[in-house]
């Protein structure tokens, strides 16, 4: 993960990381941050997220790496075609959201 410098030294365009506020809770060294990271696919950036907030990668896929049901992730505005090899691709200065759906009453 990186932040994005302006002027000076030019750095590598990365991917930009969006997630919903309650993925907070159970990872805050992620809030208040601009999350970026270098990923050509979803399963790339799974783990450079699981790299920076230990357990990431398993609170939102399972020991196969196949993304949980309660999870969906988007790239820009489509949502993922790969759910069991998250193979889909990431552009730089792509948008991907990651959000978890939440239930209850």
């Amino acid at each position: 993960m990186r932040s994005r410098r302006s002027g000076g030294l030019s750095c590598a365009v990365m991917a930009r990381i969006e997630l919903t506020r309650h993925l907070y809770t159970f990872f805050p060294v992620l809030r208040g941050q601009e999350i970026e990271v270098e990923a050509s696919t979803v399963a790339e950036v799974v783990r450079a997220l699981d790299r920076v907030a230990p357990g990431f990668a398993l609170y939102v896929c399972d020991e196969r790496g196949r993304l949980r049901p309660h999870v969906n992730i988007f790239i820009e505005e489509e949502h993922i075609a790969d759910r069991v090899g998250l193979t889909d691709k990431v552009a730089p200065e792509t948008r991907v959201f990651i959000l978890q759906a939440l239930s209850g009453g």
